[in-house]
C-alpha cells in the first residue's frame, strides 16, 4: 500500500510541476532585468520596429500619482502576435511581453508604476515586423519609490 501510496504522488507532483516547467522556460531573465530599454529590446531580439498610428496607447497625459498610472493599449495592426511595453525611466523599463494567438484581439490593460514623467512605449510584432508607439506621460508624484 505504501509503494502504490508513493508512486501515485510521485505523479500528482510530476503533473504539478510540469506546467511550471515550461512557464520558466519562457521567462527571459535578461530582457527583464535590463536596466535600459535598448537592452531590452536587445535580449528580446526586437529588430528595428517601425513608427505606427496602428498601435494606439490610451493613458493620461498627466499622472497626479505614479503609484497607479492606467494604460490601455490596442494594435490595430492586422496578425498582431505580440505586444512590449517599455516605460523609458523606470528602474526596469520593461513592463511585459503579451503573446497572443491567432485571431485574438490585441488588448492589453495594465496598471503601472513610474517614478518619473517617461515616455511609454509599445511594440507590436506581426507578420515578422516590428512597429512602434510612443506616449509621454508626465508624473507629479513618484511611484517607484518616490
Amino acid at each position: 500500500m505504501n509503494a502504490l501510496r508513493r508512486a501515485v504522488l510521485g505523479l500528482i507532483a510530476i503533473a504539478l510541476v510540469k506546467p511550471l516547467a515550461a512557464l520558466a522556460a519562457t521567462w527571459n531573465k535578461d530582457a527583464f532585468g535590463a536596466k535600459s530599454a535598448a537592452d531590452a529590446l536587445k535580449s528580446l531580439g526586437t529588430p528595428a520596429p517601425v513608427p505606427s498610428s496602428d498601435v494606439v496607447i490610451d493613458a493620461p497625459e498627466i499622472a497626479e500619482i505614479g503609484a497607479v498610472v492606467p494604460i490601455e493599449i490596442t494594435s490595430k495592426v492586422p496578425g498582431t502576435s505580440s505586444i512590449v511595453v517599455l516605460i523609458e525611466k523606470n528602474p526596469f523599463p520593461l513592463l511585459g511581453k503579451f503573446d497572443f494567438m491567432e485571431g485574438a484581439l490585441p488588448f492589453v490593460k495594465v496598471n503601472v508604476k513610474m517614478g518619473e514623467t517617461s515616455d511609454v512605449r509599445v511594440i507590436a510584432q506581426a507578420g515578422g515586423k516590428t512597429y512602434v508607439a510612443t506616449r509621454e506621460v508626465k508624473v507629479t508624484i513618484g511611484g517607484c519609490g518616490g
